[in-house]
C-alpha cells in the first residue's frame, strides 16, 4: 500500500476539529439528527462489499452513503476533509479495519458509536500468491503480502467467500437491530433472506466447480485465496494481496512454469485494476485471458448489477477456464 496516497493524519485531525460541534450534538448514536432528512438510519460504507450488505440487510429503513465511489479501487482511497467531518454524524458506518488506513484513521477520530468493522465478525486468515498457503511470490521471488487484516498477514477478501460473507451478514443484522431497534424484525428477517441467498450461492459453486480438469487459477492480485480455499482451488497471483505491488522477473517464469505444468488456460484480470501484465503474460505463454471480478466496486464495466449477479458471472468464467464437467 503507497501510504503516500493516503490523506496525513494531521489532515484527518483538523477535518474532525472541524466537526467537533456535531459530533458532540449527535454522538453517533440511533438518536443523532437525520442527516438526509429522510427518517432512515443514516450508514456509512466504506466500499462496495459493505455497501450491499447495508441495502439488503437495511432495505427500506436505511439510507446508505459510500466512502469508496464507483471506478475506484479501494486500496487508492483518499478521502476528502468533508468526507472525514460527515463520518461523524452517520449512525452507523459499516468498514473492513486493515483494507483501507485513510478510512480506520478516520473512524477512530470520528466518535461514532455504532461502528461495524467486517474483519472482527468471522475469522480472518492469511493468505499468500495460493490458498495451500505457501507465498511462493514471496519465498522464490522476493515478495511480501501487506499487512491488510486484523492480524499480521490477514487477507481482507472475506466477500468472496459466500460462507464467510454470510457470517459477516449476521453481524451486520445484529448491529442493525441493536442501532435502530424498532425496525428490528425487519433486518433480522432481511439478514435471514440475504444468508440463504449467499447459502444457495455457495451451494452453486460447490457444485460447479467439483469437478474440474486442473484445479489452479492465475489472476492478477490475490485476492481469492478464500474462495480458492473454499472450493479446493489453487489461487497464483500475479501480485500479492495488494494490487499495486510489482512482480519480479523470476515471479513471470514461474507462472509460466505453473501454467504449463498445471495445464492453466487462462489469465485473468480485472476491472479496476490494470490489465497490462496480465495480458503480457498470457501472450508470452499462449494463454487466454478473462474478467475473475474481486467485487471492490461495481461499475458499467462490471459483469453483472449486483454482488450475486457478478459472483456468477465469476462462477462461469472459472468452470469455462478450469474445464468443469
Amino acid at each position: 500500500m503507497n501510504v503516500r496516497r493516503l490523506i496525513p493524519p494531521t489532515a484527518v485531525a483538523g477535518a474532525v476539529a472541524l466537526g467537533l460541534v456535531t459530533l458532540s450534538a449527535c454522538g453517533g448514536s440511533s438518536d443523532a439528527a437525520d442527516r438526509n432528512g429522510d427518517g432512515k438510519l443514516d450508514v456509512v460504507a466504506s466500499f462496495y462489499p459493505m455497501r450491499f450488505l447495508a441495502e439488503q440487510i437495511g432495505g427500506g429503513h436505511v439510507s446508505v452513503d459510500t466512502l469508496t465511489k464507483p471506478g475506484v479501487e479501494p486500496h487508492d482511497l483518499e478521502l476528502r476533509p468533508r468526507q472525514v467531518v460527515d463520518l461523524g454524524t452517520a449512525d452507523v458506518i459499516l468498514y473492513l479495519k486493515g483494507l483501507q488506513p485513510a478510512v480506520d484513521e478516520a473512524i477512530a477520530q470520528s466518535g461514532v458509536k455504532n461502528t461495524v468493522d467486517a474483519s472482527t465478525l468471522t475469522t480472518m486468515e492469511e493468505h499468500g500468491t495460493e490458498a495451500g498457503g505457501h507465498d511462493h511470490a514471496a519465498e522464490e521471488a522476493g515478495h511480501e503480502g501487506h499487512d491488510h487484516g486484523s492480524g499480521a498477514g490477514a487477507d481482507p477478501h472475506v466477500w468472496l467467500d459466500p460462507v464467510k460473507y454470510a457470517e459477516v451478514a449476521k453481524g451486520v443484522g445484529a448491529a442493525f437491530q441493536k442501532a435502530d431497534p424498532a425496525h428490528a424484525a425487519d433486518y433480522e428477517k432481511n439478514t435471514a433472506a440475504l444468508v440463504k441467498k449467499l447459502g444457495d450461492l455457495n451451494a452453486e459453486f460447490e457444485t460447479g466447480l467439483k469437478n474440474t480438469a486442473t484445479k489452479t487459477f492465475i489472476t492478477t492480485h490475490s485476492a481469492f485465496g478464500y474462495l480458492a480455499e473454499r472450493y479446493g482451488l489453487e489461487q497464483e497471483g500475479i501480485s500479492g494481496v495488494d494490487p499495486e505491488s510489482e512482480p519480479s522477473p523470476a515471479r513471470i517464469k514461474q507462472l509460466q512454469d505453473i501454467a504449463e505444468k498445471d495445464k492453466v488456460s487462462t489469465v485473468f484480470f480485472e476491472t479496476l485494476a490494470s490489465d497490462k501484465t496480465a495480458k503480457t503474460l498470457a501472450g508470452d505463454a499462449g494463454l487466454k485471458t478473462d474478467v475473475l471480478d474481486p467485487l471492490e466496486g461495481i461499475t458499467d464495466k462490471s459483469k453483472g448489477h449486483d454482488y450475486i449477479e457478478v459472483m456468477r458471472s465469476n462462477l462461469a468464467a472459472l468452470k469455462t477456464a478450469l474445464g468443469a464437467k
